[in-house]
């Protein structure tokens, strides 16, 4: 009996112990755990019954108010660290220390992550053993850190070959993204690739950007140095439909264009092309037109009307030279604040420029912003006929000289045929002014106008474009987007946020790619020497000859 009297408490103690790690090894033997628990409870009231006149007792030393206090402040150290903890679990945030932000995500991606707004389902198909599977699993542990609409699943081909089947997955490190009725899937680990699929199956839909042919301009299909093949490429990683136009004439005007890329016409379009492009950014319309250096000239007095000054020069940057380009490759490495450029902090290069500024007074409804200027060292060589090419006060500009602007134009009713026999009533004969009086009779007033506005609009190829402001940006080269230079610096991501910016998608601003760059330090052989001798010589002979010094002499004692 004494036995049990000192040894019950242990007993249900391990009872209470075991009916907690049968509960967690077992979660669905329920009444195993609550046998164990109710009689490891019961056991330990049984044995405070039995020693209860030894508690009374111990309750009045003061060994026990010492130890009660002990164990008072245990229970509220262990209290704060649970509480600590649950709030760190359930507001936790990540920090990366690392200079250029490996262990981040991008802010285009995470912008685009804050801007789900229905679930996106990712399944990874990895082999048992495949090296990316854990890079994949953090990258998609940082994904789901900054937003809860990413559900990620990794599933094993051999253990689901229906699975397999179903989506037909026939490469190990497929990733397939859900996301309503849309679908896309990647077979590579990158921030890049899975942020991009995640736009196709996010967008409602997709945009379309017409590149414009037939002026001498470069097409989207050519893959040598000189096309845009490779721009092409980028823009339908973003969701964008990427197609051609051969000539931008009213009859030929496609109705589904939401930006048009003029990339460096050699020839001036011609002037109903003109005439419709105005009436398209007059209506709302997108436009990103490149120009080169003595190529189509009739745009220097086009472009003014909306506030765009086109100087007929070459830009001179002796900054480039020193970079290993030549003097007619100027480089940008500041930008004037802008939403392209806000978090936009990479140099570009501009092979073979031309200026492009704002005229001094802007239009009116126009707004001007200049974008990209280049160093003070550079110049506007306006002599272009001379072999010689060197900075002159009198007819030169001293840098620096502005070569990308963008413009907002505000959005203007397209003017009808009825409209505009309404502002020139001398036009009319008396003849015409009593047929359409007649007609008027005949028919009510509000059938003509719709009508006429309808083809107005579809005219300029917004049938059933809402309206906005229109948008127009203007570089002075069309080479730094080519296949050779696309992936030189930042003239790709440049290209990629003035895209995204004319298209109305902010959360596209592209960001370049982040990259580690190596510590070293540059030292001369004599200071190498120095380094040697110094930390693998003197420093440890000095260490020896005093450890022998300190020895000799208290043996010596």
């Amino acid at each position: 009996m004494e036995a049990i009297k000192r040894y019950l408490n242990y007993i249900a103690l391990g009872l209470i112990f075991l009916s907690i790690v049968s509960a967690r090894i077992w979660p669905y033997k329920k009444t195993q755990f609550l046998v164990l628990l109710i009689v490891g409870v019961v056991l330990l009231f049984v044995y405070i019954w039995f020693n209860l006149s030894e508690f009374q007792q111990g309750f009045k030393r003061k060994s026990f108010l010492y130890s009660s206090n002990l164990v008072l402040i245990i229970v509220l150290l262990l209290g704060i660290l649970v509480l600590v903890n649950y709030i760190f679990s359930k507001y936790h945030h990540r920090f990366d220390f690392t200079e250029a932000k490996l262990h981040s995500l991008s802010d285009q991606t995470v912008t685009v992550l804050k801007g789900l707004k229905q679930d996106v389902k990712i399944k990874s198909f990895f082999l048992e053993g495949n090296y990316d599977q854990a890079r994949m699993e953090n990258l998609m542990k940082i994904y789901a850190y900054h937003t809860s609409k990413i559900k990620h699943e990794f599933i094993d081909p051999d253990k689901n070959p229906g699975l397999v089947k179903r989506y037909e997955v026939t490469e190990d490190g497929t990733s397939i993204l859900e996301s309503g009725d849309k679908e896309s899937r990647i077979t590579s680990v990158s921030e890049e690739d899975i942020t991009n699929a995640i736009i196709k199956v996010s967008r409602e839909s997709k945009k379309v950007i017409y590149w414009l042919e037939g002026h001498g301009e470069a097409s989207i299909e050519d893959s040598e140095e000189g096309g845009y093949s490779l721009a092409k490429s980028e823009l339908e990683k973003l969701a964008y439909d990427v197609k051609k136009l051969d000539l931008a004439l009213p009859e030929a005007f496609p109705d589904d264009v939401d930006l048009l890329i003029i990339p460096g016409p050699v020839k001036d379009l011609f002037p109903d092309e003109l005439e419709t492009i105005k009436k398209f950014l007059f209506s709302g319309g997108k436009i990103f037109l490149m120009v080169d250096p003595e190529a189509a000239p009739g745009l220097k007095e086009y472009l003014a009307e909306f506030g765009v000054k086109l100087e007929n020069d070459l830009i001179v940057d002796t900054v480039s030279r020193l970079m290993g380009g030549d003097y007619f490759m100027p480089v940008v490495s500041q930008y004037e604040y802008h939403e392209i450029t806000e978090k936009f902090n990479y140099a570009t290069f501009y092979p073979y420029a031309r200026s492009v500024g704002e005229t001094e007074e802007a239009p009116e409804g126009v707004t001007i912003d200049v974008l990209a200027k280049t160093s003070q060292n550079s110049w506007s060589e306006r002599q272009l006929d001379e072999q010689e090419v060197k900075f002159d006060e009198d007819k030169d500009e001293a840098g620096p000289i502005s070569l990308a602007v963008v413009a907002t134009v505000n959005y203007k009713e397209p003017e009808t045929e009825a409209h505009a026999e309404d502002k020139n009533p001398s036009s009319k004969t008396d003849k015409d002014t009593e047929d359409q009086d007649a007609e008027n009779e005949e028919q009510p007033k509000d059938s003509e106008e719709p009508e006429d506005k309808e083809n107005a609009d579809k005219e300029a190829g917004l049938s059933e474009k809402p309206k906005s402001d229109g948008r127009l940006a203007v570089f002075g080269d069309s080479d730094f987007v080519t296949n050779r230079y696309y992936y030189l610096s930042g003239n790709g991501n440049f290209f990629l946020n003035t895209v995204n910016w004319l298209t109305e998608e902010a959360d596209l601003i592209a960001i370049q790619p982040k990259t580690s760059f190596p510590k070293t330090i540059q030292l001369t052989p004599s200071q190498g020497r120095m380094i040697f001798w110094v930390s693998l010589i003197i420093l440890p002979l000095a260490v020896l000859v005093i450890g022998l010094t300190v020895w000799m002499r208290r043996k010596a004692r």
